[in-house]
């Protein structure tokens, strides 16, 4: 029996951290963010999809998608986003599944679906348990300042945006504390797997 773990956080918990220590330690991860790149790759039928709507100027010369010019469409118009959204999340949702059933195909014992808006999309059934990365909320706004150089304000907005990490922590299957240093981090995935029966080589 394969084991599916949804990892999920908000903006700048550091959730990316701990998907590194499930691919270090060899376990599969079905990744989002990436396969949200792959589906709008020319040749692909969402890209295809977003030529036909959006127009030749959302192209870079090398025609693929110039995601700051698509994004400055979508960005303040609504009807737009909507648009975009129904073409490509169908797509990274049944390339996600895929994924995730090759594996279970394969008998791992563990596979994780790296999805950073589990929560706001619910995508709760296509795992078996939700594993949230958690930071207190003034930790992750300092975070998102350093990080990306961001004003208080606009930090405030991002993180608003999303819903809120100590909501998501108290609907989790399962928290990291992600507040520390990297090694308590692995640490408690360490503790958490063997909870799971799944051990770390």
């Amino acid at each position: 029996m394969t084991l599916v773990v949804g990892l999920t956080g908000s903006i700048a918990t550091g959730k990316s951290t701990i998907s590194a220590m499930f691919k270090e330690w060899g376990f599969p991860v079905v990744d989002a963010d990436l396969i949200a790149r792959e589906v709008v790759k020319p040749g692909e039928k969402a890209y295809r999809a977003i030529v036909d709507h959006f127009g030749e100027e959302v192209l870079e010369a090398d025609l693929t998608i110039n995601r700051k010019a698509l994004g400055k469409k979508v960005f303040e118009n609504e009807e737009e986003r909507k648009a975009l959204n129904e073409i490509i999340h169908p797509e990274i949702r049944r390339k996600m599944l895929t994924e995730r059933d090759q594996y279970k195909k394969q008998n791992e014992a563990l596979v994780v679906m790296d999805i950073p808006l589990l929560f706001e999309s619910e995508l709760f059934d296509y795992v078996d348990r939700v594993l949230v990365v958690y930071i207190s909320p003034e930790l992750q706004k300092q975070r998102l300042i350093a990080r990306d150089e961001s004003t208080e304000a606009e930090a405030l907005e991002r993180i608003n945006a999303q819903i809120p990490v100590t909501e998501k922590r108290d609907r989790a299957d399962a928290i990291i504390d992600n507040g520390g240093t990297v090694e308590d981090s692995k640490q408690q995935l360490k503790q958490l797997l063997s909870e799971w029966n799944i051990y770390v080589t």
